[in-house]
């Protein structure tokens, strides 16, 4: 016979049950929002963005986020690179890559460089616009502008805003629907289908494998795991109107990108 003692007890332990079921609940709740903001880039609005910050003047004129990051230190006590030159394309070019073939591209960033190996048949129009972008400059002085030391480094905007891009988008390669990102791959950022343009992430934390798989895959590190230790090391802020806290304090620059294609056979 049950007693009204063991029956308060259990009628407690379930109250309890609960209110840790409703506290996991809502960290996922909270860690899936701060993905969203993480890699919920503006990429849609990236060529009306380029045509304002960047074609009005001719160019001349620098977007103002950017240039508060030129205003900052230099991460990992290097030297700023010259400042990144206004671009903007219709499209990407051929580069004439085969699933086949080997391609490396070097991320030479202010805190050492980050060597990437490529996926041309993971994503063939993904790879083809990186290579693009990277052989005609596009990178060259840009800043990565998030840093989210347990999910993921962010590059790739020449505005630093977050919301920049190349002037077109990339057909959406998504991964299988079980695919899981993990430390050391890179993917195309977006904020939804057909978004994807120039900004790409590098996961450094196990909690971008709660991400879903809607992000075309670059690629993987192959070696830089001490640079990217260092680049999640710097002093971070909060960014914009998040609570998050992943701007950059001290500026780390991609200085370039050097692509190497060993074709295939």
């Amino acid at each position: 016979m049950t007693s009204a003692a063991d029956k308060r007890r259990r009628r407690k332990a379930e109250r309890a049950a609960r209110r840790e079921a409703a506290r996991k609940a809502a960290a996922r709740r909270e860690l899936f929002r701060r993905i969203r903001v993480a890699v919920g880039l503006g990429v849609a609005v990236a060529a009306a963005l380029l045509l304002v910050a960047f074609l009005s003047g001719r160019g001349e004129q620098l977007p103002e986020a950017y240039l508060e990051y030129r205003r900052q230190p230099t991460a990992c006590g290097a030297e700023p690179p010259p400042p990144l030159t206004p671009m903007s394309f219709e499209e990407p070019e051929d580069q004439g890559l085969s699933p086949d073939d080997v391609v490396t591209a070097v991320l030479n960033t202010s805190c050492g460089p980050i060597t990437l190996r490529l996926d041309p048949a993971a994503a063939p129009q993904s790879v083809n616009s990186f290579v693009f972008l990277a052989r005609a400059g596009f990178y060259d002085g840009t800043v990565f502008h998030r840093v989210v030391p347990d999910l993921l480094v962010q590059g790739g905007d020449p505005t630093a805003t977050g919301r920049g891009g190349p002037g077109y988008t990339v057909p959406d390669e998504f991964p299988p629907p079980d695919f899981v990102y993990r430390p050391g791959m890179a993917a195309m950022a977006n904020t939804g289908r057909g978004t994807t343009g120039s900004q790409f992430f590098i996961v450094v934390g196990v909690e971008a494998e709660a991400l879903n798989p809607t992000f075309n895959l670059l690629g993987e590190m192959v070696d830089g795991r001490e640079t990217l230790d260092r680049i999640v090391s710097v002093p971070l802020a909060i960014q914009g109107v998040t609570v998050e806290r992943s701007r950059p304090l001290e500026t780390v620059y991609l200085e370039s990108v050097e692509v190497v294609v060993e074709p295939a056979g």
